[in-house]
């Protein structure tokens, strides 16, 4: 399976965030609608089913999700 970079998962994971915000303040068909497409851009990156999944996936795929992640060390 192809993996996301970790800079596209960020930005995924960070998108979905605000927007659950936006969807709390204001509840509108145009959140709603990016919140459904952020959402399933994150299943697809991640190889998961469902949003919650995906969150948990993506975010342990970002650098210092771990303890002895080894992200930063050179190939």
């Amino acid at each position: 399976m192809l993996m996301a970079h970790p800079a596209v998962l960020r930005n995924l994971v960070e998108q979905y965030d605000a927007l659950r915000i936006l969807h709390a303040e204001d509840g509108s068909e145009e959140v709603r609608r990016r919140m459904g497409d952020v959402a399933y851009t994150l299943c697809v990156s991640t190889g998961t089913r469902d949003i919650d999944a995906a969150l948990i996936a993506a975010r342990h795929r970002l650098p210092g999700a771990r303890p002895h992640d080894d992200s930063l060390v050179p190939a």
